[in-house]
């Protein structure tokens, strides 16, 4: 999960700083999410796969179909 989330944004070019805008949070919070070294929360998982228009199922790794899910 965490190797994809990292993937994500550096197919953008975007910077871990970027993120941590979105996600309200800081640069050390947001580099603990890809690291690892902290658990994501759910509607920080929300809020990744709707930036990156993917499903939280990919970000997890359970498919490889990046494509969101219908609402």
């Amino acid at each position: 999960m965490y190797e994809r989330i990292r993937n994500l944004r550096e197919d953008r070019d975007l910077k871990q700083e970027d993120l941590a805008k979105v996600l309200n949070c800081t640069q050390a919070c947001y580099s603990h999410y890809e690291s690892g070294k902290r658990d994501i929360p759910t509607d920080v998982l929300q809020k990744l796969a709707d930036f990156y228009g993917v499903s939280v199922d990919y970000l997890l790794g359970r498919t490889k179909e990046k494509k969101p899910y219908p609402q």
